[in-house]
């Protein structure tokens, strides 16, 4: 049976695209979300009815039930829930503005949550579905500059692992992918946004860390189709992976991080244990 997927931050180029048209070529229909959906209106006429796009502004919280009852009566429910849609700021832990931080956490977090509890009540209902959590290397590796950023996909790393044992038992399966650098328009930002920071001593390292993202703009490794199609072949596992590593800078990148971590704690195990009372 084909699926009905329901996909966060439409972009032209983007992840959120690339997963679309992977699932519509294996003969599934899908909604997409877009904040600017008049930008996706040529590219969707070619999908005819098996293609939605809803606008949606993920922050707000009326919208999100909206697009989620548009899905539900154009296709008669949801199958796939893709939660694509975020974006990173960046600026250091001690001086990087705090509405910019909280609107952050607004879109990459709780938007999240707030997607996905409107979903699962149909999935549940079901007994099927699944839930894939579009998440980054930044929520397995942090970075200075991108403290925030890794934070809030820290966060979606707890709620997915959280999650994904919640559901199980209602045939609900749940997979976190952590994509590197992709080559969609994600970094195309960075070259007019100078850094904003209010403590000089901060100014150096960021700057440095935007230049990185201008120089990388347009020539990242990741391919979006071919990530796209890796989580469709993960999901079709068994059993399927609880997580997917996204790229080979990002996998070596996040193996390297583990091992070192486990090196650390390990290290550090006559301490660790000598911390309970005497048996």
């Amino acid at each position: 049976m084909s699926k009905r997927w329901f996909i966060t931050g439409g972009t032209p180029g983007g992840f959120g695209v690339a997963l679309a048209e992977a699932a519509l070529e294996t003969g599934d229909r899908a909604t997409l979300t877009s904040r600017r959906p008049q930008e996706l209106a040529t590219w969707a006429e070619q999908y005819g009815d098996r293609i939605l796009v809803v606008p949606l502004e993920l922050t707000d919280s009326a919208q999100v039930q909206r697009a989620v009852r548009a899905a539900e009566d154009h296709f008669g429910g949801i199958d796939v829930l893709v939660n694509n849609a975020g974006r990173g700021w960046y600026g250091s832990i001690e001086g990087m503005d705090e509405t910019a931080l909280r609107a952050m956490f607004e879109l990459n977090f709780f938007a999240v949550l707030a997607v996905t509890r409107a979903v699962l009540p149909g999935m549940r209902a079901r007994g099927d579905g699944w839930i894939v959590n579009v998440s980054s290397v930044a929520g397995l590796v942090s970075a200075p500059g991108f403290g925030y950023y890794s934070a809030t996909k820290f966060a979606i790393e707890a709620i997915t692992d959280a999650l994904r044992d919640e559901v199980a038992e209602h045939g609900i399966s749940v997979l976190t992918v952590e994509p590197g650098a992709f080559r969609t328009n994600a970094y195309a930002g960075f070259a007019n946004e100078p850094v904003a920071e209010a403590i000089p001593d901060y100014h150096d390292v960021l700057e440095q860390v935007r230049v990185t993202f201008v120089e990388m703009d347009g020539v990242q490794p990741g391919d979006p189709r071919r990530g796209a199609r890796a989580v469709i072949a993960a999901m079709a596992q068994d059993p399927p992976p609880r997580r997917l590593v996204l790229g080979n800078s990002g996998y070596d990148t996040v193996v390297d991080t583990l091992e070192q971590t486990l090196a650390d704690i390990r290290s550090n195990e006559t301490l660790s244990r000598s911390a309970d009372f005497p048996s």
